[in-house]
């Protein structure tokens, strides 16, 4: 439920007449675009946002992962729980654009997903399952049926794999869609053939300090442009698109620019019916408005008169901006017409037009609302988890909406009570069924008119003689979760193999366990307020996974995701402790100092391991002794994230010439990382960083100096310790670097040159700077044994 200071802010940023003006904007065009990409941040939002706000068109971002095997430049989260983080990005990123999204993957347990960077197209297309994703973008096509399809990027050597794929299964399905015989089994969803009218490519490279497009861009067919600034805030749309790509706060996205031009180059490649050439307009050939569809085979007649018409009172609604009224009274003509031109159109006419005046109608209810409504508001209140009992507000302040019934919208296994009917407010309550299901972490969609999540409302009501529905989204979802939640303290535990294995103190938060189903060779026993976990014997090297058991069923942990840019929301995962055995030493006498920007959790791990880690935050480093430590660690992409680092650089500079030893985790070229003065000595990071990444997890690794001391003591690192890696082995290696830094290790992936920037280190006066650029960080969350010897390693005093 959103607090007071929450629920202000939202009402006080989407005031009543910006809320009507958008939606009057988007009676202007019958058209529909679609966007594909790969990633939640794929979408190219200036252009789409010239195209709502501009053009008046239906906005739909297709996309294929959640976005789970990327970085995360805010918090911890990666895998499952950052697809859950990026997926409210990117539906927020939507919200601010007014744009449908389609999900086409559902997160780390589906085959579309994201698995991480690849370079190759082919090898995503083999990994996702080829006619699998052809067949989820064929049923996209059909579902919203765009007249127009515009990937992000090209497909050609040195643009991301994923990408590669998408734009690829994109021009795939554009003749699939259109063939009935393909994929008959839509047919059963109400779905029908559908033929995409214009296909274009960007006619820019999508190169920068990622990618390396290897080819130019193809010639521009069509130039974009949008005549603005937008009404609404004055800005141009291109910044209008920066607002939403600052959704996608988790990717470091959104800047201001100043003075930006609304222009974009666009290729057709392919054109229904006719010849991919020159265009004057992204318009041309397809009818864009409810009178251009007169001219289509079929409209005739008293059909072609109302739609005239209806065009007209549509035109009419948006001069009287903001008469209510006045808007009131047009749109409820122009709805009659499209009702009547409907009536007027066989059969064959209406299987084409039809999705077209059926949108507008729902557009024309949802502005109707908007003009006759000053706020409408939906709010659980209670605890959601099977069988549980909860209230349900909804508030509703009319202007001209009368005879109004609200039906709350619910999933199967929950039923409303009507408990209170008074003016501006009714009341329900909610009960959920013992036997029903918890909701899953990945929505399926999201549209922009409502209708989103599990649970809502249809509301009903009168604009003069007109009864209009619309759906209206609570203001955060029901979501129903675990009876009870269930988190362990630690999560993750180390036992070193050839040790005594002592017992692991384990808590429980939220509910106490009943039972615990562990390994063969494990027990877990009650002391005080914890539980202890230990082996009934010396174990050897493994992951053993220890779940606790609530009234007869695996306990599930429910985790809020809340950052200011996104609407609050939550994963529910397993509970379980998973306790990794490894044979690992730990440098003598080693003191650290870490300084993390919190978006990893190597902090944590390096205490696991039984070292002595001082976290570092601003007030230490400005006014602490880094004497008293060993080694600092910088954590990924710190530089970045953290002002106070730097402004630290000559101290952490002359920590290393003074005997110390700072090791930095890799860190991308935008990171505030000056190659000069960063660094105690000069190192220049890849860009494009896909030139200067080994993405195969499995590749081979050489070792140029085996006799280091990093790669020897305490731990010898050798080829065991590179099995079992997970998503890559680095990125954002070291390209160019001062003659006094080492390279320890040589590795490529398959048909390229080796990279020998992955892992440096250099003396520097009694002390030494070792740049680490594999991704440790992320092996170390998935407990691969050599990650961690090679950290200990790491971490050894100067």
């Amino acid at each position: 439920m959103l607090d007071d200071y929450s629920r202000l802010a939202h009402a006080v940023h989407q005031p009543a007449l910006v809320r009507l003006h958008r939606a009057l904007s988007r009676l202007t065009s019958v058209l529909t675009v679609m966007n594909t990409g790969a990633h939640p941040d794929d979408e190219i939002n200036g252009m789409l946002a010239a195209l709502r706000f501009a053009y008046g068109m239906r906005v739909v971002v297709a996309c294929s992962t959640r976005g789970e095997g990327g970085q995360n430049a805010l918090g911890p989260e990666r895998g499952g729980v950052l697809g859950v983080l990026r997926t409210a990005e990117m539906e927020e990123a939507a919200r601010r654009m007014d744009a449908d999204v389609a999900w086409l993957g559902h997160g780390p347990d589906d085959t579309v997903h994201d698995f991480g960077f690849s370079k190759n197209g082919d090898d995503t297309l083999r990994r996702w399952g080829e006619e699998r994703i052809v067949e989820r973008l064929v049923r996209a096509y059909r579902r919203y049926r765009p007249d127009i399809v515009i990937p992000t990027f090209l497909d050609v050597p040195g643009q991301h794999g994923h990408h590669r794929a998408m734009t690829r299964a994109a021009e795939t399905a554009l003749a699939l869609a259109a063939d009935p015989s393909v994929f008959p089994e839509h047919a059963a969803s109400g779905l029908g053939p559908w033929q995409v009218s214009k296909y274009y490519l960007p006619a820019w490279s999508g190169a920068g300090y990622a990618y390396d497009d290897e080819v130019p861009p193809p010639p521009a067919t069509l130039s974009l442009e949008a005549a603005g600034p937008d009404k609404v805030t004055g800005l141009p749309y291109k910044q209008l698109g920066e607002w939403s790509r600052a959704a996608h706060a988790s990717q470091g996205m959104g800047v201001w620019r100043d003075k930006p031009v609304d222009r974009w180059s666009l290729h057709l490649k392919v054109r229904a019916g006719g010849e991919a050439g020159p265009e004057n307009d992204i318009r041309d050939h397809i009818p864009a408005t409810l009178a251009d569809i007169r001219a289509m085979p079929g409209v005739t007649g008293s059909a072609a008169a109302d739609l005239r018409e209806a065009q007209a009172q549509i035109e009419a609604a948006i001069a009287a901006f903001p008469d209510r009224s006045r808007i009131c009274q047009a749109l409820d003509g122009a709805a009659c017409r499209i009702e009547e031109a409907r009536k007027g159109l066989g059969e064959k006419t209406l299987r084409q037009v039809s999705h077209r005046l059926n949108r507008k109608l729902r557009e024309i209810n949802a502005a109707l609302f908007e003009a006759s409504v000053n706020t409408a508001r939906a709010v659980f209140t209670g605890s959601a988890h099977p069988g549980a009992r909860l209230a349900m507000q909804v508030h509703i302040d009319t202007h001209e909406l009368s005879d109004v019934t609200a039906a709350p919208r619910l999933p199967a296994g929950v039923d409303a009570t009507m408990t209170r009917d008074e003016p501006g407010l009714v009341q329900y309550e909610i009960a959920i069924a013992e036997s029903a299901p918890h909701t899953g972490n990945y929505p399926k969609s999201f549209d922009p008119l409502g209708g989103n999540g599990e649970a809502g409302l249809h509301i009903s009501g009168k604009v003069g003689e007109r009864r209009i529905e619309v759906d209206l989204d609570p203001e955060e979802p029901l979501k129903i979760e675990p009876r009870h939640s269930l988190s362990l303290d630690p999560t993750v535990a180390l036992i070193k193999t050839g040790e005594p294995a002592s017992g692991i103190r384990v808590r429980a938060v939220g509910v106490e366990p009943t039972d615990w189903q562990v390994p063969a060779g494990w027990t877990v026993r009650r002391e005080g307020s914890g539980w202890v976990a230990e082996p009934t014997r010396e174990i050897g090297a493994g992951i053993a996974t220890l779940v606790p058991i609530v009234n007869g069923r695996p306990a599930s942990s429910m985790r809020t995701i809340a950052y200011p840019h996104i609407r609050r929301t939550s994963i529910i995962a397993p509970a379980e402790l998973k306790v990794l055995s490894l044979d690992v030493a730990i440098p003598t006498g080693a003191r650290i100092g870490y300084m993390g920007g919190g978006s990893d959790n190597v902090g944590s791990h390096l205490r696991r391991l039984g070292l002595d880690v001082t976290d570092l935050g601003e007030a230490e480093l400005k006014a602490g002794s880094l004497s008293a430590f060993t080694t600092i660690v910088v954590g990924i992409f710190g530089f970045g994230l953290r002002r106070d680092l730097q402004g630290a650089t000559a101290r952490l500079h002359r920590f290393v010439e003074e005997g110390g030893h700072l090791v930095t985790l890799y860190h991308r070229p935008t990171d505030a990382w000056d190659p000069a003065a960063t660094p105690p000595r000069r190192l220049v990071i890849g860009s494009p960083s896909l030139r200067w990444r080994v993405t195969d997890p499995a590749a081979p690794v050489t070792v140029l100096k085996p006799e280091h001391p990093l790669l020897t003591s305490p731990n010898r690192i050798d080829a065991g310790d590179w099995q079992g890696w997970d998503k890559e082995r680095g990125l954002y290696f070291a390209a160019e670097y001062d003659a006094v830094y080492e390279e320890l290790l040589a590795l490529n992936d398959p048909g390229e040159n080796p990279l020998r920037g992955s892992l440096i280190s250099a003396r520097i006066g009694r002390g030494r700077h070792t740049h680490v650029s594999l991704v440790l960080h992320h092996q170390l969350d998935n407990l691969v044994p050599g990650a961690f010897r090679l950290l200990a390693n790491l971490v050894q005093p100067a």
